[in-house]
């Protein structure tokens, strides 16, 4: 079974998404196999989007994933990683079909509602930068 990362970002925390977005994922058959809120540091955010850090947009992204609490969450699953990309659509909401989380509910290209991880390598490390393994209950 493979695992993957999710992120309920502030803007859909904010709008009180949360539980929608998560059971989103569990109605395509995922095992929500843990879950935690938090407010995510700088040093949190910048190890998060490290990728990221030349680009001209990295600040924007640290400050707007600190802004408020996020929901942290695991799901497992037969091609969790691919499942959960497909269910969020992509990146850029005014891209993204009618019926993927970003399609309904993400308002531009940064504030897009949730995170998930790209690939099998990439959620294995972003899964041990927010949970221990005592906290996931597969």
């Amino acid at each position: 079974m493979e695992r993957s990362l999710v992120l309920v970002k502030p803007d859909a925390m904010q709008r009180g998404l949360a539980s929608t977005i998560i059971s989103r994922f569990e109605e395509v058959g995922l095992k929500l196999i843990a879950l935690k809120m938090l407010h995510m540091d700088r040093t949190l955010a910048g190890r998060h989007y490290a990728i990221h850090k030349d680009k001209p947009f990295f600040e924007n992204l640290i400050t707007y994933i600190t802004s408020s609490p996020i929901v942290a969450a695991v799901f497992e699953g037969e091609n969790a990683v691919e499942v959960i990309r497909k269910t969020m659509g992509v990146t850029d909401p005014s891209r993204a079909e009618t019926g993927t989380i970003r399609g309904d509910y993400g308002l531009d290209i940064e504030r897009n509602s949730t995170h998930g991880s790209d690939s099998k390598e990439n959620a294995d490390g972003e899964i041990r930068l927010f949970f221990d393994e005592s906290e996931i209950f597969a």
